[in-house]
């Protein structure tokens, strides 16, 4: 099987270098990669060019149109059986493509989705955005785990694709705000076979601090509501687990101000949850900073991603604005 590695690229040049080292390393070497320059100011040519006797590669240079739209520029290009999309900040170990290979011709799927993991050589707040990005408690599991809550919609940070399957439903409509999750759901309605190939992880770098991080899971959370518009049968109780949250947080405080009887057992719920994400996120990581700074992140991704939910619940939705 010959795969297509489609890499959108926007002003990332020391994230492309360090994933293309890491594509040369596959013990699995019947692949193309494709490195799409999405309107960069920081172009990656003479990175990419570096690369260019250890590994079939091409470049190509477009207007920024988003990632999703760079995408379907790939697929055009490519020449692959199969598609196989990495986010630039992914690394991925030496044996991902032999892994999805093996799992394909033993179980094929038309489209599939891989989880991810925090490298050794990730700082600590990098391992605590991977644990709240990947936690049952945080996201209910639905981002690459083995057990995950509902229908699993495979991301575009590790995500293949058939040729089939982009030959039948198109590539993708959304160039950004969940624009794989639409993509998904379009392939599962008809009728294609998806699902998770656990070994096909990659180490996915995310954001490097919390305020980036707070403003990727604000996107998130707008997102959601991007694709109830599309698709109003796919918003789940799940994903209004952040915004309660938020809203749980607002009560807790007034409830200190003004009642001191019932903030109480509020501060007791609260005080469980935040042990229950340090020691899970300890047992996890083994690391008591990691463990503190992963209630950080899981506290800063889930009211990031309630208050773009609810941002854009009320405009979108109650008012009907666009």
């Amino acid at each position: 099987m010959f795969f297509s590695i489609i890499i959108p690229l926007y002003n990332r040049p020391q994230e492309i270098d360090e994933l293309l080292f890491t594509l040369q390393q596959q013990e699995y070497k019947n692949f193309e990669v494709l490195v799409i320059e999405d309107g960069s100011e920081k172009d990656a040519r003479s990175i990419v060019e570096g690369y260019q006797e250890g590994l079939n590669i091409r470049y190509f240079v477009k207007e920024n149109e988003g990632q999703g739209f760079t995408r379907n520029y790939g697929f055009e290009r490519a020449r692959g059986d199969y598609f196989i999309i990495f986010d630039s900040d992914c690394l991925i170990p030496r044996n991902y493509l032999e892994n999805v290979h093996a799992h394909l011709q033993n179980d094929y799927l038309d489209v599939f989705g891989g989880p991810d993991a925090a490298h050794d050589s990730f700082t600590a707040v990098q391992k605590a955005i991977s644990y709240s990005m990947t936690s049952l408690f945080t996201t209910g599991g639905i981002r690459g785990n083995k057990k995950h809550v509902g229908q699993f919609h495979p991301r575009s940070f590790n995500m293949g694709v058939s040729r089939k399957v982009w030959e039948h439903i198109g590539g993708f409509i959304l160039t950004r705000l969940g624009e794989d999750i639409e993509f998904s759901i379009r392939a599962h309605r008809a009728g294609f076979r998806i699902g998770l190939i656990p070994e096909a992880l990659v180490y996915h770098k995310r954001r490097t601090d919390f305020f980036q991080f707070y403003k990727q899971l604000h996107f998130f959370g707008r997102a959601r509501i991007n694709i109830y518009k599309h698709f109003p049968n796919e918003l789940k109780l799940v994903h209004f687990f952040p915004a309660v949250f938020v809203l749980s947080l607002i009560a807790v405080l007034l409830l200190n101000v003004f009642s001191a009887d019932l903030a109480g057992l509020a501060n007791f719920f609260l005080s469980c949850y935040i042990l229950l994400l340090f020691f899970h996120a300890w047992s996890q990581t083994r690391s008591l900073k990691v463990a503190l700074l992963s209630v950080a992140a899981s506290f800063t991704q889930l009211i990031a991603y309630g208050l773009g939910f609810i941002q854009d619940l009320w405009k979108r939705v109650i008012l009907s604005r666009n």
